[in-house]
């Protein structure tokens, strides 16, 4: 009996994913993919594969050996049908930023959290932004991957913006919308390579853009943003997939040193980030959307909290949760383990609510504030 229910829910699932696809298509949400023209630029890069014309991780066919233990009948039947509790039952807890006080001059650094990987950074008086996703979904469609619940402030309400990080150009980092808002702004966007060609596309103009290898570095006066590795993948239609880069960030001057892993896999890059460039006061790490069948390209809990050993931060950030269903673990599931690591691995654990504005220093204690929307069960 579940043989034929597997094969009832694919047989709907198929025709479903055409319409859908479909349907997107005729969205210029997908965005500008990097043309021949464009991949010059970055045909040198140690991470683009010439043959195939793609970027690669640092094990090349990593991604073909993932999508053997996903692309199966069980995998799309979990995928579709499996998990519990993916949503929270009521909004979760948020405050109002007051922007004034986050903008006041510090010798800390100051960070608001939007949820998912949308942050925010007074980093010395530059206000930096990160993987911006204000609009009501995480897809190209409004209908699927939609928000938990409206985003904690509107775009019009940020301060002046001076730069934007991208990690990647999936739909939960790279936001037509948020992107759309900038287009007439003094704002400078730092991405990973091709990532350029999405903003230019939505109207950024290309002197506004820059775009880093891993490795690479762009420095203006004190301070310096690095594209270091991540292990992960990218595309937007499901056609064009792995033709920009994706990247985590490191970002630092001569007082702070901050580190963002956008999405990731768990593999030796973080230790080599952490002897190039540690100790950072501050990782803001990947927790959440895994699952044992895609830890290539979304960490699990566990081995987040090695990245964070291998980072040598002082402090542990949790990112990517909190917003969107991405995978088949309950919401809950990221911040309550990696809760539970932190005391047993003595882990500075830096979890605000939506919206909070944290001042990095060692007086930050952290709440359990997740706990009590949490099912007795559950518990």
């Amino acid at each position: 009996m579940k043989f034929f229910a597997i094969l009832i829910l694919v047989l709907i699932a198929i025709p479903i994913l055409a319409i859908v696809t479909l349907y997107a298509l005729s969205y210029p949400s997908f965005g500008q993919y990097p043309q021949a023209e464009y991949r010059q630029r970055f045909e040198q890069s140690p991470q683009y594969d010439k043959e195939r014309g793609i970027f690669v991780n640092r094990r090349p066919r990593l991604l073909e050996e993932m999508r053997k233990k996903v692309m199966t009948a069980k995998g799309i039947y979990d995928f579709f049908a499996g998990g519990l509790d993916k949503t929270p039952l009521s909004l979760l807890p948020e405050v109002k930023p007051d922007m004034q006080e986050f903008l006041k001059p510090s010798p800390n650094l100051k960070v608001i959290w939007f949820g998912h990987s949308s942050f925010i950074l007074n980093f010395d008086g530059k206000i930096i932004l990160f993987d911006p996703v204000f609009s009501g979904s995480a897809a190209p469609v409004s209908f699927m991957i939609k928000r938990f619940q409206p985003a904690v402030i509107t775009l019009e309400d940020l301060p002046k913006i001076d730069y934007i990080v991208i990690s990647h150009d999936h739909y939960d980092h790279l936001d037509k919308k948020s992107i759309q808002f900038f287009q007439n702004k003094d704002v400078k966007f730092l991405t990973p390579l091709g990532v350029g060609s999405y903003l230019q596309g939505w109207g950024i103009e290309e002197s506004r853009i820059t775009e880093l290898d891993w490795w690479q570095n762009l420095k203006v006066e004190d301070l310096e943003f690095i594209a270091t590795p991540a292990q992960h993948f990218s595309g937007r239609d499901g056609r064009h997939d792995n033709q920009t880069l994706w990247a985590s960030w490191v970002i630092r001057n001569s007082q702070h040193n901050i580190y963002f892993s956008g999405d990731s896999g768990y593999d030796i890059h973080f230790q080599d980030i952490g002897e190039r460039f540690g100790p950072f006061d501050i990782a803001f790490l990947e927790t959440g959307q895994y699952n044992e069948r895609w830890k290539e390209v979304h960490m699990l809990p566990s081995e987040a909290a090695q990245a964070y050993f291998d980072l040598r931060a002082k402090r542990f950030f949790p990112v990517h949760w909190g917003m969107f269903v991405l995978a088949l673990h309950p919401w809950y599931d990221p911040i309550q383990t990696i809760s539970q690591l932190a005391e047993e691995r003595q882990i500075n654990l830096v979890s605000p609510k939506l919206g909070e504005m944290i001042i990095i220093n060692d007086d930050y204690k952290s709440e359990n504030w997740w706990k009590d929307l949490i099912a007795p069960k559950a518990n």
